[in-house]
């Protein structure tokens, strides 16, 4: 961990000041089945829901809603995200999405949202995106330089770091002590305590690396809005929702794994996406 007083702890702690954006996924075993690659029903719809997780995450946080896609017939493939650089982690979902055929819903969550943003471009078959608690930046734009624009994220009193080799970057992490209160309020203790254990880091150069041209330009969006989110301030969430022109639904009270703990609404906004394209 980063010494109290070291230079790069200021600079990460300046970034991430009023909007606590290094804590962008979220990161744990569900209860539900797991995410299985390319994993489908009998009587498969044909449009396939790529699910993209964020920082502190694996794709055990879409456990809930993979399986409800499954039950309803949708093909679903949950990639794990690097969570290295935006460039590189965009760069790998747009080479999952480019062995997929038929028609792709990309959703993501929290840091995954900026990376659908990027890994949506150029494939003509993606057609709709979905923002659950997500970053949806314009071009030019960071995460960490978005969480600054509200107020209202509890992370950065939260916030731990570890140097990477080379000494150039850092890994953000949430203090397990305070990992249930910031980041999943509205989960079982028993629950976020796993999550915390098994949590992955996003680095400071991945989360500060500006956007490309946004796909929400050129594709329809709807998004999720977390209404007690503790990340990602629910006012950015609409703020962002509203730039995108995206369709925006608001869980009530739910934090910032809405994905987790409001499975359902987050599945009705994937199958309001998928009937509004085919």
């Amino acid at each position: 961990m980063i010494p109290e007083g070291h230079p790069r702890r200021r600079v990460l702690g300046g970034l991430i000041a009023a909007g606590g954006a290094l804590t962008l996924g979220t990161g744990a075993p569900a209860a539900a089945a797991p995410a299985a690659a390319g994993a489908r029903t009998g009587g498969s719809t044909g449009a396939t829901v790529v699910l993209v997780h964020g920082v502190f995450a694996d794709a055990s946080g879409w456990n809930a809603v993979t399986a409800r896609l499954l039950k309803a017939g949708h093909q679903v493939i949950a990639p794990a995200n690097p969570l290295r650089d935006l460039a590189g982690d965009s760069a790998y979902v747009s080479s999952v999405v480019a062995t997929l055929s038929g028609p792709v819903i990309l959703v993501g969550h929290s840091y995954g949202g900026e990376v659908i943003t990027n890994a949506a471009r150029g494939h003509a078959h993606v057609k709709a995106l979905v923002y659950v608690a997500a970053f949806a930046p314009d071009e030019g734009e960071s995460a960490l330089q978005l969480a600054k624009t509200f107020p209202g994220s509890q992370l950065e009193r939260a916030l731990t770091t570890r140097p990477l080799p080379g000494g150039n970057d850092v890994d953000g992490y949430i203090d397990p002590a305070k990992f249930h209160d910031v980041f999943a309020q509205d989960l079982p203790h028993a629950t976020t305590s796993v999550m915390a254990t098994s949590q992955r880091p996003g680095s400071l150069g991945g989360l500060s690396a500006p956007s490309g041209v946004p796909a929400w330009k050129s594709l329809p969006s709807w998004y999720v809005v977390a209404g007690a989110d503790r990340v990602i301030p629910p006012a950015l969430q609409h703020f962002m929702a509203g730039r995108a022109k995206s369709r925006t639904v608001e869980a009530k009270g739910a934090s910032h794994v809405v994905m987790m703990s409001r499975p359902d609404t987050v599945v009705r906004q994937i199958q309001a996406a998928y009937r509004a394209t085919r």
